[in-house]
C-alpha cells in the first residue's frame, strides 16, 4: 500500500518526454487504480482514504502538466476519485474535513477531476454538505459580475468556482444557488432571460418581471428583447394584469420600433376601444422618429393592416400613405406599386388611391 504513491510519481515524471514509454507508464498507473479497488475490499479504513487522496492529487497534477495524455489521465483521476467516494461511504471520515478536501481539490485543479456530490452524499451527511455550501458561497459571492456587453473574465479560479457552484446547485436543487450562479454573468440579454425564466418557473413571478425589466433596459430593444417581452406578456396575462402587458409592449415599441412588437400590441387590444387611439399613437411615433428603421416598420404596418383589413376607414389609410410619401419620397413610387400589385382585386381601394392622387 505504501509504495503506490511512489509508483504513480515515477510514472508521471516527465510523462510527455518519451512517447515510447507511455504504454508502460499507463500500465503502471492503471495497475495502481486496480490495486486501490482491491484494497477497498481487503483493507478499508482511514488509512486507505488518505492514500487515495494523495494519489488523486498526484494524478490531478499530472493532468495539468501533461500535454499529450491529459484525456487519459483525467479519466483515470475520475476513476480513482470514484474509489475514494466508495471508501468514504464505508469509512465515514470527518464530514467537514471531507468537504474541505473536495472543495480544495477542485479549486487547485480546475481541469480535473469532476466531483459528483451525489457520490459523497452519505459520507458528507448534512453537516459536511452545509460546510461545503457555506465555504463555496463565501468564495463565490465576491466574484465580480460580468456586466452587459462585457467580455467574460473566466480565469482558472473563476472557472473552478463556477463549476463547483453549478454542481452544488444541481445536487441540492437550490434555486437561490442557481440564481447566484446565473447572476454573475449578465453580459447579454439572454442571461437576463435565463434568470427571469428560472424565477418564473419556480413561482417567483414578481422577481421574474423585475429581471425582465432590467433585461429590457440593458438590451435597448435588441438581442433577447423579443423573448423578454414574450415572458413579460405571458406572466402579466397569467396574473390578470393585461394593461401591464400592454404597457411593456408600448414601452418596447417606443424604445425600438418593430413590427413584431406592433403585432403583439395589436393582438392584445385589437378587439377593444383602446386599439384605434393606441394604433394612432404608434404610427405617430414612427412618423416623429423618422429613422430608417421607423420608416421600414411604418411600411410593414401599412401592409399588415391592409392584409388584415384592420383599417376600414379609407381616409385613415390615405393619411398614412401621405405621411409615408413625405418620409420616403424617393422610394415611395416603388412601394405604391407593391401595394397595388398585392391588392389588385380590391377595386375600392385602388379607386380611392387613384382619386387621392396615388
Amino acid at each position: 500500500m505504501d509504495s503506490l504513491p511512489a509508483t504513480v510519481a515515477s510514472a508521471l515524471v516527465e510523462v510527455d518526454s518519451e512517447p515510447a514509454d507511455w504504454p508502460a507508464r499507463w500500465q503502471a498507473l492503471t495497475a495502481v487504480s486496480v490495486e486501490l479497488q482491491s484494497l477497498l475490499v481487503t483493507d478499508p479504513g482511514p488509512r486507505l482514504v488518505a492514500l487515495i487522496e494523495q494519489i488523486v492529487g498526484q494524478l490531478a497534477d499530472g493532468v495539468e502538466t501533461s500535454r499529450h495524455h491529459r484525456v487519459e489521465l483525467a479519466e483515470l483521476t475520475h476513476r480513482v476519485l470514484g474509489t475514494h467516494a466508495r471508501a468514504c461511504v464505508q469509512t465515514r471520515p470527518d464530514p467537514r474535513r471531507l468537504a474541505d478536501w473536495l472543495l480544495d481539490l477542485q479549486l487547485r485543479h480546475p481541469d480535473a477531476p469532476d466531483v459528483s456530490l451525489a457520490a459523497y452524499g452519505d459520507a458528507l451527511d448534512d453537516e459536511g454538505l452545509a460546510h461545503y455550501r457555506d465555504r463555496a458561497v463565501e468564495l463565490f459571492a465576491p466574484l465580480p459580475v460580468i456586466g452587459f456587453g462585457e467580455t467574460g473574465r473566466y480565469d482558472r479560479a473563476r472557472w473552478a468556482l463556477l463549476r463547483v457552484m453549478e454542481e452544488l446547485a444541481e445536487y441540492t436543487e437550490d434555486v437561490d444557488l442557481q440564481l447566484l450562479v446565473l447572476g454573475k454573468d449578465l453580459s447579454s440579454g439572454w442571461h437576463y432571460l435565463q434568470v427571469a425564466t428560472v424565477l418564473r418557473d419556480n413561482g417567483r413571478s414578481e422577481e421574474a418581471l423585475e429581471w425582465v425589466e432590467r433585461g429590457l433596459r440593458a438590451v435597448g430593444g435588441r438581442g433577447a428583447a423579443p423573448r423578454l417581452i414574450d415572458l413579460a406578456v405571458e406572466e402579466h396575462l397569467r396574473r390578470g394584469a393585461p394593461q401591464r402587458a400592454v404597457d411593456v409592449c408600448r414601452e418596447a415599441f417606443v424604445t425600438r420600433p418593430s413590427l413584431e412588437v406592433y403585432l403583439k400590441l395589436r393582438a392584445l387590444v385589437v378587439h377593444t376601444d383602446e386599439w384605434p387611439p393606441l394604433r394612432a399613437e404608434l404610427v405617430q411615433h414612427l412618423v416623429t422618429d423618422g429613422s430608417r428603421l421607423a420608416v421600414e416598420v411604418y411600411r410593414r404596418v401599412v401592409e399588415v393592416e391592409l392584409a388584415r383589413r384592420g383599417i376600414e376607414e379609407q381616409e385613415l389609410l390615405v393619411e398614412w400613405l401621405s405621411q409615408l410619401r413625405g418620409l420616403q419620397p424617393d422610394a415611395f413610387a416603388d412601394y405604391l406599386d407593391h401595394i397595388r400589385s398585392r391588392h389588385v382585386a380590391d377595386r375600392e381601394l385602388l379607386d380611392e388611391l387613384s382619386r387621392r392622387g396615388f
